[in-house]
């Protein structure tokens, strides 16, 4: 009788963690995003500009204007100076960071050692897509021009490239 009882009671203990239990569920969804995306529309130009054999800048600001500093001028024949600008598109309303190079990017001509870097944008560092889904960024940047440069023209093959990204 006394196995009985002890059974009994073992069945009522399994039974009582058997039936405790419970069942929730939660929902899916799913926001699918039009992809970002960015094309250049317009390339970086510093336009003419003339040295004196002395270091010096040249600032090409996001809207267009030149700013020299030390052996730089601007002649008369400006040589069309503009920003770079990209076009974003992407959702609608949706905001996105701007990645600019961290790093000067060297030009290729005759005398070693121009770069252009310190690259800034329009808007900064974070943009926000228009409802209907576009926004242009503006990049300008500063030339540097090491002493003694010779006259010529100066490019980088691979340009400037900038990244975005939704946040």
């Amino acid at each position: 009788m006394k196995n009985i009882t002890k059974f009994a009671l073992f069945m009522i203990g399994f039974s009582t963690y058997t039936f405790a239990q419970a069942t929730a569920a939660a929902s899916i969804g799913v926001n699918i995003v039009t992809p970002i995306s960015i094309t250049k529309s317009e390339d970086m130009v510093f336009g003419n500009i003339s040295t004196n054999g002395s270091t010096g800048t040249i600032l090409v600001g996001t809207e267009g204007t030149r700013t020299p500093t030390g052996g730089v001028t601007l002649p008369a024949a400006n040589g069309s100076p503009t920003a770079a600008s990209f076009i974003v598109t992407g959702s609608g309303n949706y905001t996105y960071s701007i990645s600019l190079p961290g790093s000067p990017i060297i030009l290729s001509g005759t005398t070693e050692g121009v770069t252009v870097g310190t690259f800034v944008s329009n808007p900064a560092s974070t943009g926000k897509l228009t409802a209907a889904g576009t926004q242009t960024v503006y990049v300008g940047a500063t030339l540097n021009l090491p002493a003694s440069t010779v006259a010529g023209s100066y490019a980088n093959a691979s340009g400037l490239r900038i990244t975005v990204n939704y946040n």
